[in-house]
């Protein structure tokens, strides 16, 4: 008999830890604009989904396809944690054969959920594409989620690569 990981069928409440990422619970689409000194400008559209199973995290999936026709591009799948009040890790893996741990500070107000996250570590495959920091930017004002992203890949010193705005589906 096989047995099946799924997440919970019952509602659970998200684990005290992360009580104060509930907000970012559920999936978010948009859309986004990049470029980067070695690339074309280009447009995109995402998804983002922030689930839970009880425990000390949250899940996250990201996909984005092209804006132009559909055409998948870049993923990511990860984990968020809040390992104390205010501190926040971000780990995340890219199918381009990159890992990515990022340490952050969490701010909430009455209106804004900010995340501001830096990589500490860097992981890569032998055919990854050099990317040596990320550094991500995210607000959740309402029902919508702003983020910006940077990074320093190729040679490059980290430079604005990303940015798009998603709403609460």
């Amino acid at each position: 008999m096989l047995s099946r990981v799924v997440e919970p069928q019952q509602p659970v409440a998200p684990h005290p830890d992360v009580a104060p990422l509930a907000p970012l619970l559920g999936a978010w689409r948009g859309a986004g604009h990049g470029e980067y000194p070695t690339i074309e400008s280009f447009d995109y559209l995402e998804e983002i989904r922030f689930g839970h199973l009880g425990r000390p995290f949250l899940t996250y999936k990201q996909r984005t396809r092209a804006a132009d026709g559909g055409r998948p591009m870049h993923a990511e799948t990860g984990y968020l944690r809040c390992p104390r009040p205010r501190r926040l890790e971000l780990i995340l893996a890219h199918p381009t054969g990159i890992t990515e741990i990022c340490e952050g500070e969490l701010t909430v107000t009455d209106d804004e959920l900010r995340m501001e996250f830096d990589s500490t570590d860097i992981g890569r495959s032998g055919t990854a594409k050099l990317v040596t920091a990320l550094s991500r930017s995210f607000s959740l004002v309402g029902d919508t989620i702003d983020y910006t992203l940077r990074m320093a890949a190729v040679g490059e010193p980290l430079t604005h690569h990303l940015a798009a705005t998603l709403h609460r589906v």
